[in-house]
């Protein structure tokens, strides 16, 4: 089949959903489809549409549906469509999820924000991530790894902010990589360094080298207020990471809701807490590290190249 894939990141962009879309891309491909990778949609004939994000997207998904209305049409659910837009854009979300034949969400609770009527159009698709070398973690201090651009979605500097709370003993230290979205965020990413002895901001590195940084690191923290199912989720387990994570529906809906390292969303007392226990109490640690372990099966390449052969079997 020729399938049109859209998403709103353009071409060299670092943006996940460009990620994502490559991914996908990859994917189709190796499943025998020819895929496009657009920005827009132009008439192009194509067999099948999927659009990343149901409210940026909303146009060119109008548009194919509009062309074709007895093609297929996936739409997939993004952490701001699912816990931004739906809320403050419902009229544009709403009507790409009702022209939408079929969804595709990242994480296992996604469901829970679909109209009733809408809820068995969904299917749970877990990114992927590929293994990485034998991993050697720091040992003269306990690097504490945050990954993501900085923006208000991601809560970025929560994990700075609660390196306040830890004691003089300790020895974490807070590394994090991404993008600053605004020249403000920069302004406070460069601010936190300069007074805080304990963080440091690596701005954007290309991907090769995140993949060293969780060789190395000892713990991934996730502090968002939104994820549609966060694919540094996949990465970290995949490598082995013991992740600490905020209380969100979209993490919990990957490693569940007995998953040991939650904290509540922008507590950094809380975030504190749980770092200095990772760093001090190895019961807690190996507890963490076996758990995302138990979980790698489901972000292998295998399992999400199953889960799109699944869904296009049903179209």
């Amino acid at each position: 089949m020729r399938i049109i894939l859209v998403t709103p990141a353009p071409p060299k962009s670092r943006a996940g959903n460009r990620a994502t879309a490559a991914r996908w891309a990859a994917i189709l491909t190796s499943l025998g489809h020819r895929v496009e990778i657009t920005t827009d949609f132009n008439g192009q004939n194509a067999d099948i549409m999927i659009a990343l994000h149901a409210w940026r997207s909303a146009t060119p998904i109008q548009q194919f549906a509009e062309a074709f209305p007895r093609r297929p049409l996936i739409v997939a659910i993004t952490g701001t469509d699912a816990y931004r837009f739906i809320h403050t854009h419902p009229d544009t979300t709403l009507q790409s999820i009702r022209l939408a034949s079929h969804m595709v969400g990242l994480h296992d609770l996604i469901g829970n924000i679909l109209p009733p009527d809408a809820r068995d159009k969904m299917h749970v698709i877990y990114q992927s991530a590929t293994p990485i070398a034998k991993r050697q973690p720091y040992k003269r201090y306990f690097h504490i790894s945050v990954m993501g651009h900085l923006r208000e979605e991601k809560d970025p500097l929560r994990p700075a902010l609660a390196t306040q709370h830890l004691p003089a003993s300790s020895r974490i230290k807070i590394h994090q990589y991404g993008k600053a979205h605004s020249d403000d965020w920069a302004r406070q990413a460069l601010t936190q360094m300069q007074t805080n002895p304990r963080y440091t901001w690596h701005d954007e590195i290309p991907h090769h080298q995140i993949r060293q940084v969780y060789r190395r690191t000892n713990l991934l923290v996730l502090p968002s207020r939104m994820e549609g199912g966060a694919n540094v989720i996949s990465e970290a387990v995949v490598a082995g990471v013991p992740v600490i994570a905020s209380d969100i529906e979209g993490t919990i809906g990957l490693l569940g809701e007995d998953y040991p390292g939650y904290y509540p969303v922008e507590n950094e007392l809380a975030l504190a807490d749980c770092m200095l226990k990772a760093e001090t109490d190895q019961l807690f640690y190996k507890e963490l590290e076996q758990t995302c372990i138990a979980k790698q099966p489901l972000f292998t390449p295998e399992n999400e190249t199953r889960g799109w052969r699944n869904l296009l079997s049903k179209l």
